[in-house]
């Protein structure tokens, strides 16, 4: 099964300008708290783009969809107001956060992360 490169892999090392959805990705991903993106249930949270798609991230006219996987502990409030903060730069309109999981960090892993999915 082809796993997707994850949006830091899409920088502009490559000579191409990022997309929109991998800033918010990499936004994403770095606020403290947030352990990973999540593509849904199903994997239907995503951003397609040519030959890859970017999990956890929809993006919308205007908008976005962000779904998490935050760090046990933290506040899932003020993280999910973090996530919005972080990720108003690059998007117009409304940032919905959806915290789909917790991770655990003494278990092997609660969440699915994005190595699992497809």
């Amino acid at each position: 099964m082809h796993t997707d490169p994850s949006p830091q892999d899409h920088d502009g090392a490559d000579g191409a300008a990022p997309e929109v959805v991998d800033l918010v990705a990499a936004a994403v991903l770095a606020v403290p708290g947030v352990h990973d993106l999540h593509a849904g249930a199903v994997g239907e949270v995503a951003t397609y783009l040519p030959g890859r798609r970017v999990n956890g991230v929809r993006m919308r006219e205007p908008g976005c969809s962000v779904h998490v996987v935050l760090d046990w502990g933290i506040p899932v409030l003020d993280t999910t107001a973090a996530v919005r903060q972080a990720v108003r730069p690059y998007v117009s309109g409304p940032v919905d956060v959806t915290v789909e999981d917790i991770y655990l960090p003494d278990s092997a892993s609660s969440a699915t992360t994005r190595s699992d999915l497809p």
